[in-house]
């Protein structure tokens, strides 16, 4: 082959060489660019995913805390209330106590036993008193009008008169006691104790 016809063929193989390397390195360069971008996509979705898994722990964390927190406070709360129930009722025994020793009690007392007696229709019964009361049995015994035995009864601390009839199958219950524990459960239902 002439050397003319030789450098041209070269020249040509050349070109074309250095239009596929040009070719390969844009196809490199744009691969190179792809890849980087779905890198990139990748490393912000896994970031995107630490981010909310670390912030939900975060968040569950705090919630855990919180109810806990509220939770011991409300506790503390009931506690609180308790204590305050316990001391408000414990004046009133007291007023209760102070009560009984009056003539005004001793009235009431026989007022309760006569409500009991009417009841009872003169039917037999079993009439019970506190221990401290029992030196009213006498007075509260003619109040009924069949045959009534008077007994003591330990579950009575402040005053008051309960009865039993068997016949009638009733038991009725005018103790301070009884009344006094009604009101309790009234006080805890109805009763705003603001504790703050």
């Amino acid at each position: 082959m002439p050397k003319n016809k030789t450098d041209n063929f070269l020249k040509a193989i050349q070109k074309y060489a250095n239009a596929q390397k040009k070719a390969m390195k844009g196809e490199i360069a744009q691969l190179k660019s792809e890849r980087i971008k779905e890198a990139e996509q990748k490393a912000k979705q896994e970031s995107k995913q630490i981010i909310k898994a670390k912030l939900g722990e975060k968040q569950n964390e705090q919630t855990a805390h919180l109810a806990s927190n509220i939770q011991e406070g409300q506790r503390k709360l009931f506690i609180e209330r308790v204590k305050m129930t316990d001391e408000v009722f414990a004046m009133v025994t007291d007023k209760l106590n102070a009560y009984t020793e009056t003539d005004a009690y001793r009235l009431k007392l026989n007022e309760s036993a006569k409500a009991i007696a009417e009841l009872f229709d003169g039917k037999d019964c079993v009439v019970y008193l506190s221990q401290s009361d029992l030196d009213k049995a006498e007075d509260i015994k003619k109040l009924f009008g069949g045959s009534a035995e008077v007994e003591a009864d330990v579950t009575i601390r402040i005053g008051g008169v309960k009865g039993y009839c068997k016949e009638l199958g009733i038991i009725a219950d005018e103790t301070l006691d009884s009344k006094l524990e009604a009101q309790r459960e009234w006080f805890c239902e109805n009763a705003t104790l603001n504790v703050g």
